[in-house]
């Protein structure tokens, strides 16, 4: 499968992921390996004090519109916590306590604290990745992020960004593609 990362790259120069996998966490790794097309997730090294998405794009040309965050948002329902990973566009918010929270099933979700986030996603605070997560977590994949067609994405390390087609990301285990998961405000 041949990939234009080119519209969501800007002045990035990415290479196929597993060619630098000193560029990825231990758990993106296998995640990559095991993706169905492996070879379409590109990586670039980028400087770790610009991993926000804000001063990424600044820095790096990358289009907002085509980089995404991931989000780890939980619940408790029952005394059972829930968590789920959103994958959103930078131009918009999750909508945590209307989608997140009718599909975790809570009463209220929240944005997971980032020391408990980093330390169950096994990746660093803004390199978060929606590959390798736990798999039993739901994946939330907004609409507008599987329609991309390519989006900048954390590696799992602050480091690094991936750059992959968005059809490609709503094909991860656990994904579900949902509308209006990402808010513009």
């Amino acid at each position: 499968m041949v990939v234009d990362w080119s519209p969501a790259a800007g002045t990035l120069d990415p290479s196929p992921a597993l060619e630098r996998q000193d560029l990825l966490a231990d758990r993106v790794v296998p995640a990559v390996r095991e993706f169905e097309a492996p070879e379409s997730v590109g990586v670039a090294e980028i400087d770790p004090e610009l991993a926000d998405t804000a001063a990424f794009c600044a820095q790096y040309g990358s289009p907002p519109e085509l980089s995404a965050n991931c989000v780890v948002v939980s619940g408790k329902r029952s005394g059972e916590l829930r968590y789920a990973a959103c994958v959103i566009l930078s131009t918009t918010r999750a909508d945590v306590n209307g989608v997140v929270r009718r599909r975790l099933d809570v009463r209220k979700a929240s944005f997971t604290p980032m020391e408990e986030a980093v330390s169950l996603t096994g990746m660093e605070y803004g390199g978060i990745t929606p590959f390798g997560l736990p798999a039993e977590w739901p994946l939330l994949v907004d609409a507008a992020v599987a329609e991309a067609p390519a989006v900048v994405v954390g590696s799992g390390l602050r480091r690094s960004k991936l750059i992959a087609p968005g059809e490609l990301l709503a094909r991860l285990p656990g994904a579900e593609v949902v509308d209006g998961l990402g808010r513009v405000e």
